[in-house]
């Protein structure tokens, strides 16, 4: 009779414990549970963070307070159709990119190190490149620039990676000297805060124009507007 009730007790035990843990999983925020996937229900600094890129790129127009609501998935679901991404109100790996975020709770913040001289120079290229373009195609250009001052196989500066050697169109044919206007120059702050709409490109084309075979050959990493952008 005593094993038959030790053994009722121990199962009651691990019963219980099981209970114990798989309510302790289940009622974690998913942006404890899945540190790259926030959804409607997810709260914490790095839902606050999202809303306020969008708020400040005018996707969102809620709260910023943290809390992944309706209104939340919503303006999240117009930014991605605005970018190319499936729009189904969920900020995975993809969305965070665009976003700007390189992973949970991480933020760029480029711009720290760079002056208005920088910020200026930048929106003329954007302006001298892609004035035509839609305002995520500006973001864009700017975004391919921060990508070669990151990149090894170009030079570390805003300036000696846009003076390159016919590296841009703009500044061979004069247009860079043009006087950038407020969208160009928001674009540029924006490339540089981290939203990289081209997911890591290092090179963009006008197929329409481009006469050199070897740009065909670099891998398309997303298609915005006039311009083919490639790694």
């Amino acid at each position: 009779m005593k094993k038959v009730v030790k053994m009722i007790a121990i199962v009651l035990v691990v019963f219980t414990m099981g209970m114990i843990a798989t309510h302790s999983i289940v009622s974690q925020p998913v942006e404890t549970a899945f540190a790259a996937v926030y959804q409607q229900g997810s709260s914490g600094s790095t839902v606050k963070t999202i809303q306020r890129k969008l708020k400040n790129w005018g996707y969102y127009t809620g709260a910023v307070d943290g809390i992944f609501g309706s209104k939340t998935k919503a303006a999240v679901k117009y930014f991605q159709r605005k970018n190319g991404l499936t729009a189904d109100g969920i900020v995975g790996n993809k969305t965070l990119a665009a976003l700007g975020m390189k992973s949970s709770g991480n933020t760029s913040s480029n711009n720290s190190s760079y002056s208005d001289a920088d910020v200026n120079l930048l929106a003329r290229l954007i302006y001298g490149e892609a004035r035509g373009e839609s305002y995520v195609g500006q973001v864009a250009v700017g975004a391919v620039v921060m990508n070669r001052i990151k990149s090894a196989s170009f030079p570390n500066t805003m300036s000696g990676v846009i003076y390159q050697s016919y590296a841009f169109t703009a500044v061979n044919d004069g247009q860079i000297n043009l006087t950038p206007n407020a969208t160009a120059r928001k674009a540029a702050l924006d490339a540089m805060n981290g939203w990289d709409p081209t997911y890591g490109a290092l090179y963009y084309y006008n197929p329409s124009t481009a006469t050199s075979s070897w740009i065909f050959s670099r891998q398309t990493t997303v298609v915005i507007g006039n311009h083919v952008f490639a790694i």
